[in-house]
């Protein structure tokens, strides 16, 4: 049988810890799928943190122009930074899809791709596509400055402490999906409020206490939340949602909101938006991007538009 060309190969990566192992034991069943469906494809595997990164530089950089994501929202956060950092290819030259095995699986929730693997795998194969936009996030790291890319929301003050301690649990061995709204509960009672000054465009907006901020591209974050419902992946534009402090029964209360995209309902919640966002904190708190933790204020945030083709759900397009 004669071999594709290698710009028409789709390159898989296997994030093997991802959804607490899930994709590898799947993996199996995931590849005898992409078989059926007569993907030419060629499978690697990450090995330890940020190597996603470095498979998809090395990816481009050998001719390939198809990469494949068994994995979930960290793992399609490495791709895109991959893609920035490669300096061989156009980043709108290079098609990514996600075969969705993570836990939270935000990422594909904005575009309709479904879990099941038969279906996902199927969205690949017809080849719908869109140019989706993506965010320039610069932070501090140990006093030094440092740039990361983001595919879908970024949270800053309380979202991180979250995300701090979720990854705590992670490292204890603990598993399961209620870990998320484990952290939530335990960082609500921990995080304070701090003095905020936020930018958007140039205009200052928002100079006050402030419990969190969520920055984005998608809708969707923290296995399911809506913290950014109006969001359009497309429109060269973050939405930001500022949420000014609140006490736990009023939380409590409105929970529901977080999840049925009704959020601005809440008159504690304020929506923005705009392609250049600046954050100063006093003192500094944490940002993370689609999921991971980085460092932390002054913040800042970039808008790239319409520059990663990313494969959506037909369905998505209609």
């Amino acid at each position: 049988m004669q071999q594709a060309p290698i710009d028409k190969i789709w390159y898989v990566i296997v994030n093997p810890v991802a959804g607490f192992g899930r994709g590898l034991g799947d993996l199996p069943h995931i590849t005898k799928l992409i078989r059926e469906n007569d993907i030419p494809y060629e499978l690697v595997f990450s090995q330890h943190k940020h190597h996603v990164t470095e498979l998809t530089v090395q990816a481009v950089n050998d001719g390939y122009r198809h990469i494949m994501v068994i994995g979930g929202d960290g793992t399609l956060h490495e791709v895109v930074n991959g893609l920035f950092i490669q300096q061989v290819a156009p980043v709108d030259a290079v098609t990514v899809a996600v075969i969705p095995v993570g836990t939270g699986n935000d990422w594909i929730r904005m575009y309709g791709i479904p879990t099941r693997y038969s279906e996902a795998i199927r969205a690949v194969r017809e080849g719908h596509t869109l140019l989706q936009d993506i965010g320039e996030v610069h932070y501090e790291e140990s006093h030094y400055a440092q740039v990361r890319y983001m595919a879908n929301v970024a949270g800053a003050g309380f979202d991180p402490s979250v995300t701090k301690i979720y990854e705590h649990y992670k490292a204890q061995g603990r598993r399961g999906k209620h870990l998320y709204a484990q952290g939530c509960v335990e960082s609500f009672f921990r995080y304070k409020s701090t003095g905020v000054k936020v930018w958007i465009d140039g205009e200052l907006v928002h100079k006050n206490l402030l419990f969190s901020a969520a920055i984005g591209i998608g809708k969707y974050n923290g296995g399911g939340t809506q913290q950014l419902p109006l969001a359009v992946a497309d429109d060269g534009l973050f939405d930001i949602t500022l949420y000014r402090p609140m006490h736990w029964w009023q939380i409590i209360f409105r929970l529901h909101r977080l999840f049925n995209g009704d959020i601005y309902s809440i008159g504690h919640v304020k929506h923005y938006r705009g392609s250049h966002i600046r954050i100063e904190s006093t003192p500094d708190i944490m940002v993370e991007v689609d999921g991971e933790l980085l460092g932390g204020t002054p913040l800042e945030f970039k808008m790239h538009p319409r520059c990663v083709r990313v494969v959506v759900n037909k369905d998505y397009l209609e």
